[in-house]
């Protein structure tokens, strides 16, 4: 049973039973199909990005952009603004601190880890002081931390469906345009700069494309697992195999079923969406253990595991 959201409710049936409305699996697919629309495009856009993710040991940059994204709903907060003029102001907030770690970690004066360690610290100090001034300014429902932390189904409309999409489609084209350097780069960096490939350039265009895919994915998965989605299905795709267009095929599939089987147990458990999501994908990678055992009996480490370590 799941309590609806009062933006819904017109949409949601009469009969109800202690307060909470029964809601059957095609009433629930009509009521929340933005939700689910939005959750096939960040299921293909984040499993696309996941391999890369990992084959560069970028997880924990990753969570670093993830973090920023406080600053930007801040700003967009004291603003005022809609879901595009939100989604423009985290996303663009959420590049520059992508690029500015990247930057200042590629000049070795700090290492990597303390430089992702502050912008991250720094943007949700910024975030929290921002958002408390706009609730001051701007009086009205305070915001939801939960959602932002963790993801709501609620919270994703018609436009966050089709820029979700829109950030799919965009990502997919750049990837297909520029899949030789940046896979030569993602593969073997030191020898793809020895054949001319401009590895700061592709750095870059790949911090680019995290930031806006992990902007997409908050409000499905929220702040604080957005950045697993980029992780665990790349992870798990590199445990099953050593090929690269195989790895991406399974990359999405993990990734499309771990999505809507973690939406499914959202709603028949009445849990966030997130963690739930992030949950099943957890268990897809758990499950290549005995096949990664198989394929390398003496250590049961492979690809994958090595990337993801």
């Amino acid at each position: 049973m799941r309590r609806l959201h009062p933006a819904r409710a017109t949409r949601a049936p009469t009969t109800t039973r202690g307060g909470y409305e029964r809601v059957s699996i095609g009433e629930y697919i009509r009521l929340f199909s933005d939700g689910l629309v939005a959750g096939v495009a960040v299921a293909i856009l984040c499993a696309v990005l996941s391999v890369l993710v990992v084959l560069k040991r970028l997880a924990f940059m990753g969570q670093g952009i993830s973090h920023s994204a406080f600053g930007g709903i801040g700003i967009s907060m004291l603003l005022g603004l809609g879901a595009a003029g939100t989604f423009g102001v985290v996303a663009g907030f959420c590049v520059l601190m992508g690029l500015c770690i990247a930057w200042i970690a590629d000049r070795r004066t700090t290492s990597a880890d303390t430089v992702i360690g502050v912008f991250l610290v720094g943007s949700m100090a910024l975030g929290a002081i921002l958002v408390s001034i706009s609730v001051r300014v701007r009086p009205g429902p305070a915001p939801g931390w939960e959602d932002l932390l963790f993801g709501s189904l609620l919270a994703v409309g018609p436009a966050d469906a089709a820029i979700a999409w829109i950030v799919c489609a965009a990502v997919l084209v750049t990837m297909v345009w520029t899949r030789r350097p940046l896979l030569f780069w993602a593969f073997d960096e030191a020898s793809s700069e020895a054949f001319g490939v401009p590895g700061q350039r592709m750095k870059f265009l790949l911090m680019a494309m995290l930031a806006v895919a992990i902007v997409v994915a908050m409000k499905l998965a929220g702040v604080v697992l957005a950045t697993a989605l980029l992780v665990l299905p790349g992870a798990t795709a590199l445990r099953l195999s050593r090929r690269i267009v195989p790895v991406f095929a399974i990359s999405i599939l993990v990734s499309l079923i771990g999505v809507l089987g973690g939406l499914a147990a959202s709603f028949r458990l009445d849990l966030p969406p997130g963690a739930c999501v992030v949950a099943a994908l957890v268990l897809f990678f758990a499950a290549t253990w005995p096949v990664e055992r198989l394929r390398h009996p003496a250590t049961g480490r492979g690809v994958g595991a090595d990337a993801a370590g």
